[in-house]
């Protein structure tokens, strides 16, 4: 925690003095109203409208013949929606009048408007409820994760039955998508790649979901900018900046306080932010603390103490002239006893001196560099990112007892991963829509080493993209790329592989009936180069014999999308393969061991939305196969695992004399029996969670929440958890009965 909170002691500094100095000047905006990030290029102005209504939430009707034939000005930063709407529309001869909250219709402007954005007053909106963009796109917006109030990244995703995270505990979970394990996606933080295969029973990404503002997915096809490695989609996280809090020059602050009554956990957030004449620094820092937690049987788990620091400092300059830089680093360090398998609750069977318990110790940082143009031209848009992640584990190892003794000997254990990574793009704009290119590379590097050994692996890569969005004409959306990747592999004996490969998408949507129903449809094929192993499973001793298979994908999306005065209504099919997926074990001849993988199925949704509120139903079947047998959560290790059928159902609603928000959500997830001979089936669960927030603006924006999770004290695993299939399993149950009381206050 120390040095952690030394690496970010001048950031947080600044802004807590910030807190005190101005607090006058930090009114930040309603949820509805808040800032976002905006990257919209300038494009066929029916394209840039369904650009920016995916994006708000906002409804815009508008008629063909006032739209054809204009382009929009291009929109990039960080502006609440009405400002993006004004400066997307400026100069193009068409203003905007509002019908009701987040509901407006394009309008010729005045004349004395053509030229210069149209002056209008302030206005309030509620967002729709999110809804996935592009074939297999979904995005959690700023205002799903205040609604959510997430604690871990399970929060962050619930309400999508196509994304599980196993395990209870942050510092074990993974994410899955249609199945799939991330690290068979391409994963950022802020624009930083993510190589963090590190041990398989921790987390892959762990990160602290307060400093969030935007998590997006693409779920199968991917973009070619998308990054290197997005063999079955991507998930890009986005952490919070000074522009999310304040609209202008001025200075405020953040504090946030949640109690958990099941484990006594008390976790404080605070943060300050600041912006002058195109300064911008933001401070923030987070700490947990509590104990154990009891499972829904009433059993106390052990190994799930909350014992959490993260942090988050950024720093950023605009020039008047738009070149904005910026410079950020993140955070998180989990330091505390876990299950002797982090991901496990316990196996029966195990040696007597073998603990039930050990100490684990996850560091994980991100230090990247941004560049942007604020004010780019149609053939100017650059973005340049140049970054560097790590992620440490360390835990001790335990051997068996010497002689007589009952006493085990142990010596520590340490993974390590790092990716050195960038990338320089460009995007134009022209009438049809815009073309992204670009290079990137990485570097990474993975390596494990106790006092009986040393073991690394190393890769190098080196890519080219492009990647085309375009409306061809106006009830057609295209998006297509390409990208070619040249790797140097080398392995723990020192010997490399270089190989190649191209990767290509499209996806499109079309209009079946204007603002009403739109199909889609898309198609990737992905080339990933060869993957490093998971540092704890590495061998210096291994015998590549030719070298690993470079891993490839294929990915197939299709479906339907309608909308009728706030109901929505889709839905979609989807398959992933990968093939030569590498997945070694320690064993001297692994080292180029490869499975392939299959995830097959089809999700459903209804919902609607209303001034206020929303109500939303989905649900998933997701089959997934390795070498054509039913997955399991051992083999499927960095792999895939099994999923079956999942319902849930959101709903939440704004009572806004009254600043006062309510709502809950529904899991159920039925038996799943296609497991292979001698395993058991994966038993059936449903969940409740239930919230009611209270904001009291006139005591400096407070807010007062209480949710209660699992309501019904469920005995339960995630589907996504390691184990279930096992009869010597105890999986890692998910908390019993909880509640979260949390107040919350803006400066």
């Amino acid at each position: 925690m120390s040095h952690l909170a030394g690496a970010l002691m001048a950031t947080t500094a600044l802004g807590g003095a910030a807190v005190w100095t101005a607090p006058a000047l930090a009114q930040t905006l309603p949820a509805a109203q808040a800032p976002l990030p905006f990257a919209l290029p300038a494009q066929p102005l029916p394209a840039a409208i369904d650009a920016f209504v995916r994006q708000t939430g906002w409804q815009i009707g508008y008629s063909s013949a006032l739209a054809a034939g204009r382009t929009s000005r291009p929109v990039n930063g960080t502006m609440t929606p009405a400002q993006a709407l004004d400066a997307l529309l400026s100069g193009t001869g068409v203003g905007y009048t509002l019908s009701g909250s987040g509901t407006g219709t394009l309008v010729p402007a005045p004349a004395a408007a053509v030229g210069g954005p149209a002056v209008l007053a302030p206005v309030s909106v509620t967002a729709n409820a999110n809804i996935g963009d592009g074939s297999g796109r979904m995005t959690i917006t700023r205002e799903d994760l205040e609604r959510k109030n997430p604690t871990d990244l399970r929060d962050v995703f619930s309400g999508e039955p196509t994304l599980r995270v196993g395990s209870s505990l942050p510092a074990s979970q993974k994410v899955y998508v249609n199945g799939v394990e991330e690290t068979n996606l391409a994963v950022t933080i802020d624009g930083s790649r993510q190589n963090n295969k590190v041990f398989h029973h921790n987390a892959t990404t762990l990160i602290d979901p307060s400093l969030l503002k935007v998590v997006r997915v693409d779920a199968g096809v991917a973009p070619a900018d998308a990054g290197p490695g997005a063999l079955a989609g991507s998930i890009a996280y986005e952490t919070k900046d000074a522009g999310d809090f304040l609209p202008g020059d001025g200075f405020g602050g953040f504090g946030k306080t949640m109690f958990n009554t099941n484990s006594s956990t008390l976790t404080t957030n605070v943060a300050g932010y600041g912006r002058r004449q195109g300064l911008e620094a933001l401070g923030a820092l987070t700490y947990g603390k509590g104990g154990r937690y009891t499972a829904g049987n009433g059993d106390k788990v052990d190994g799930t103490r909350t014992d959490v620091t993260s942090g988050l400092g950024k720093l950023a300059y605009q020039t008047d002239a738009g070149h904005r830089f910026q410079a950020s680093y993140e955070r998180i360090y989990d330091d505390a006893p876990r299950p002797f398998r982090a991901n496990v609750g316990f196996i029966s069977g195990r040696p007597a001196w073998e603990p039930r318990v050990r100490d684990y110790t996850l560091d994980r940082q991100n230090l990247v560099f941004t560049y942007t143009d604020a004010l780019p031209t149609e053939l100017w848009n650059p973005k340049l990112v140049i970054a560097y992640g790590r992620t440490d584990v360390e835990t001790p190892i335990f051997t068996r007892p010497v002689g007589s003794s009952t006493v085990p000997g142990q010596y520590p254990g340490k993974g390590a991963t790092s990716s050195f990574n960038g990338k320089f793009e460009n995007t134009f704009g022209f009438r049809m829509g815009a073309v992204t290119v670009g290079t990137d590379f990485y570097v990474d590097r993975a390596n494990y080493r106790d006092q009986t050994m040393t073991a690394t692996e190393r890769a190098r890569n080196n890519g080219l993209y492009g990647q085309a969005r375009l409306e061809p004409f106006e009830r057609l959306r295209l998006s297509f790329g390409v990208r070619g990747d040249r790797q140097v592999f080398e392995g723990t004996t020192g010997e490399d592989w270089t190989n190649s490969g191209l990767s290509s998408n499209v996806s499109g949507e079309f209009d079946l009936l204007p603002e009403h129903l739109i199909a889609k449809a898309g198609y990737s094929r992905g080339w990933g180069g060869v993957q490093l192993a998971e540092n704890y499973i590495m061998n210096p001793a291994w015998r590549y014999g030719a070298g690993p298979r470079a891993v490839s994908a294929e990915n197939g999306t299709a479906g339907l999308e309608a909308r009728y005065q706030g109901f929505t209504a889709e839905g979609r099919v989807f398959r992933t393969t990968l093939d030569d997926a590498r997945a070694p074990r320690f064993a001297a001849a692994s080292a180029a061991l490869a499975r392939d993988v299959k995830s097959k199925g089809y999700e459903l949704g209804l919902g609607y939305a209303w001034t206020g509120g929303y109500v939303r139903a989905k649900y998933a079947d997701i089959d997934v196969t390795i070498d054509g047998l039913p997955a399991d959560s051992d083999s499927g290790t960095y792999l895939a695992t099994p999923i079956g059928e999942v319902f849930t159902i959101g709903a939440a609603h704004t009572v806004e004399p009254w600043n006062v928000t309510f709502g809950g959500d529904v899991e159920v997830v039925l038996d799943y029996d296609k497991v292979q001979p001698g395993q058991r089936k994966l038993e059936g669960y449903n969940t409740v969670n239930l919230f009611a927030e209270h904001r009291l603006p006139q005591y400096a924006n407070l807010a007062l929440r209480v949710d209660v999770r699992n309501l019904f004290d469920q005995t339960y695993a995630d589907r996504a958890t390691y184990g279930q299939e096992f009869g010597t399993v105890t999986p890692l149950y998910q908390p019993g009965r909880t509640f979260l009381l949390t107040a919350s206050a803006k400066f």
